[in-house]
């Protein structure tokens, strides 16, 4: 089981993840494209996903290697600096694709929830 700070940070990344998903919803990608709300909130939940990633400890990281953590935390970094040419097609693949793939791959890292 990770350390504390590791854990608090695998939770964030993946509830995080999981807001992501819900904001888009069953949007197709024409209608993600035509929401700045949607963009601006999915885009948000990416950044806090790239911190929380930046806040996990080297050797948790190492542990992991087939997790691009480095592609997440570098995701965020494009999203707060680079914000004026973030590309939709880029950001709805990130979404619709590496999100859900992401998700399954921390899942066996989480705790079990209590189904409450």
């Amino acid at each position: 089981m990770p350390k504390n700070r590791d854990l608090e940070s695998l939770i964030d990344i993946a509830f995080y993840g999981r807001q992501a998903l819900a904001f888009v919803g069953d949007f197709t990608q024409d209608e993600f494209e035509r929401d700045g709300k949607t963009q601006a909130a999915v885009m948000y939940a990416i950044a806090i996903m790239g911190e929380a990633t930046k806040r996990l400890s080297q050797d948790f990281r190492l542990q992991y290697p087939l997790i691009p953590w480095q592609e997440i935390a570098g995701i965020r970094d494009r999203l707060v600096h680079d914000y004026k040419n973030i590309d939709l097609d880029i950001l709805w693949q990130v979404v619709s694709v590496e999100i859900p793939s992401l998700l399954v791959s921390l899942e066996p890292l989480l705790p079990e929830e209590d189904g409450d």
